[in-house]
């Protein structure tokens, strides 16, 4: 399946950033602004390939300053109790202040996971078109009847 990917080094190019931003900051935390170019870097290049990355991914990374949110290093994480006790999950930059939130619910299914999302699952359109959608003039065996009663009539 892995073959058949479209732009198959643009991914890896793309994971790679991703993996080397976390590297960067495993080895030093206080080196963010180095994690934030990798971070940009991919997000530009998937941008400009028109390429959807992964939710997982996307969740790990601040859409206003695009640092890599790690708990406790370059974000903080909570968890809140919303409306109707619906609990979520906030996650806050240490950066830029920017909040995300999640809400906790486990009967929760992102689209890609779910079974309508997937290529295999869904239903092809026919090649031919069906005889229900064929006019009077496109079906051979109907065409016309009352126009050629009235061309053998006048012959």
């Amino acid at each position: 399946m892995a073959s058949n990917i479209k732009d198959k080094e643009a991914f890896q190019r793309l994971n790679f950033l991703y993996q080397a931003a976390h590297c960067v900051l495993a080895q030093n935390p206080e080196n963010t602004e180095l994690a934030r170019f990798y971070c940009f870097t991919q997000k530009t290049i998937a941008k400009r390939l028109v390429l959807r990355q992964d939710p997982s991914v996307k969740r790990t990374m601040c859409r206003k300053c695009c640092a890599l949110l790690i708990s406790g290093v370059t974000s903080t994480v909570r968890q809140r109790k919303g409306s109707q006790k619906q609990r979520a999950t906030l996650i806050r930059c240490l950066s830029c202040g920017q909040t995300k939130k999640f809400p906790n619910n486990p009967k929760h299914q992102l689209w890609v996971d779910q079974p309508e999302a997937q290529l295999e699952n869904q239903t092809q359109p026919e090649a031919n078109p069906s005889s229900k959608n064929l006019t009077k003039k496109d079906n051979p065996d109907k065409s016309n009847t009352v126009d050629s009663v009235k061309q053998d009539a006048a012959y």
